[in-house]
């Protein structure tokens, strides 16, 4: 049994939340259909704090699970089996910037974009850039191993992690890695990067910092339909351009952005925009802007614009970055898929997600990393309903087969979660899914962090329960 007030002598009282009204906001990530109310929430202000309530958690044999922001879209911090909920909001430090060796060491808590925020005044920035990225903290990035419009060029978070400090499941804290290239010691920081904090609290990263791009340019294309932007995608691959970005949204999409806070622009007769951008040499991204341009031409756009200053690239990449928030507009609820295909089956793979979303009468809309083929179909419901709740589930089955089906994966930057461990039997074997559970199990045997996430539950699933929570004399209602 554990007493809370042990966790009070910690991090002190007003840090420990128990009232059903402040543990409420807890009980559930951006994806709102798994939830789970914890017994309490600890705000710990450093890596030294987090070790010590794990350790005290693990004496008692509490579960618990590390949140950041809650931004996650696969159930990751959901405290399912109750407990605890480790939340770093406080760790929010920039440690050390070393602009002549390019990296920052930060605390897990910062969000991804102050990250950049305090890079730029060495000219210098953080490449992964996930559409939440003004709220979504580095610690969430880095159990999920984070993607975003940009890392079709720059690539997701496990190449910019140069290092991390971690707490293990039994309280030990561990340095991993480094700015140093072959760091002594064994790298199991690479390994923790997209773990989904079922193996270690991440505390703190050590970042790969880029210099700033020289120029940046950033183009939007209409066209009349999703199979002909996909296939100047292609085209612009194949000739040999190197964008940073390239991102495409459906006519749903888009009527839901220009109805919200986050209107771009985009032509509403548009069946779906192109966004391109390249980065790098003025005279390199003047050439590439030029032949892309040319291939919207050749592939009729409807029209097509490009960014004539800062401003007015924000204010493209704005529609964007607030799609998912733009959809808020279409129902209280939103449930994001984040399938991977290969890029030349994504127009047939779209075709039959479209027609999915028909057949269960969802209202379903597409937006999406075009450049990897990173899918996001988007349902807006509402989770009140029980039927049309049973019918997103059903359909977010179905989407994971065609994907997989498709020569896909189940995830590119999302995680797996809750919302997809069930599904793991469609890319692994039993066999795979075995030794995945013994290496957690090296790092997590009792499997009281974050238990019942990424693998499929069964015979061995996690026996704590959070009942084992005593609260103390001093806790209110």
């Amino acid at each position: 049994m554990l007493e809370l007030a042990r966790l009070v002598a910690i991090v002190g009282a007003e840090h420990v939340l128990t009232r059903p009204g402040e543990t409420f906001v807890y009980e559930c990530d951006g994806t709102t259909h798994f939830r789970q109310r914890p017994a309490a929430v600890v705000l710990p202000a450093s890596t030294a704090e987090v070790a010590a309530v794990v350790r005290e958690l693990a004496v008692a044999g509490v579960p618990f699970v590390a949140r950041g922001a809650g931004t996650g879209l696969s159930g990751g911090a959901v405290p399912i089996h109750g407990g605890i909920v480790i939340e770093t909001a406080r760790m929010r430090r920039v440690i050390e910037i070393d602009a002549d060796n390019r990296f920052a060491r930060v605390e897990c808590g910062i969000t991804n974009a102050a990250v950049s925020k305090a890079a730029r005044p060495f000219g210098l920035f953080y490449a992964p850039d996930p559409s939440s990225q003004a709220a979504c903290t580095i610690g969430g990035n880095v159990a999920e191993n984070s993607g975003g419009p940009h890392c079709f060029k720059y690539g997701a978070t496990f190449r910019h992690v140069l290092g991390v400090t971690a707490v293990l499941p039994d309280g030990e804290i561990v340095e991993c890695g480094g700015p140093l290239a072959d760091a002594p010691g064994l790298d199991i920081g690479t390994f923790l990067v997209g773990s989904e904090g079922t193996c270690a609290i991440v505390t703190e990263a050590t970042l790969r910092l880029l210099p700033l791009p020289e120029r940046t340019e950033t183009l939007l294309a209409a066209f009349s339909t999703i199979e002909i932007a996909c296939d100047v995608v292609k085209r612009i691959l194949a000739a040999g351009l190197e964008p940073s970005a390239l991102e495409i949204l459906d006519r749903a999409t888009i009527e839901a952005v220009e109805r919200s806070v986050y209107a771009a622009g985009y032509p509403k007769d548009a069946g779906a925009v192109l966004l391109v951008e390249f980065d790098g040499l003025s005279e390199s991204v003047d050439a590439a802007s030029a032949r892309a341009q040319a291939l919207f031409q050749e592939a009729a756009a409807l029209g097509f614009e490009r960014a004539s200053d800062d401003a007015h690239r924000s204010k493209l990449w704005k529609g964007r970055k607030g799609a998912f928030g733009a959809m808020g507009r279409l129902a209280p609820d939103l449930y994001v898929q984040d399938a991977v295909v290969p890029r030349s089956r994504l127009p047939e793979v779209l075709a039959k997600v479209v027609a999915i979303g028909r057949e269960h009468g969802l209202r379903l809309s597409n937006v999406f990393h075009a450049g990897d083929g990173n899918l996001h179909p988007n349902v807006s419901y509402d989770r009140r309903d029980a039927d049309e709740m049973a019918r997103v589930l059903a359909a977010g089955a179905k989407i994971m087969q065609v994907c997989v089906d498709a020569g896909g994966s189940l995830s590119g930057e999302h995680g797996i979660g809750i919302e997809k461990r069930d599904a793991m039997h469609l890319v692994f074997s039993d066999d795979d899914l075995l030794r995945m559970r013994l290496l957690r199990e090296a790092f997590n045997p009792r499997e009281l962090l974050n238990p019942g996430k990424v693998l499929p539950t069964g015979k061995r699933c996690v026996e704590a329960k959070a009942g084992m929570l005593e609260p103390s004399a001093e806790d209110g209602p």
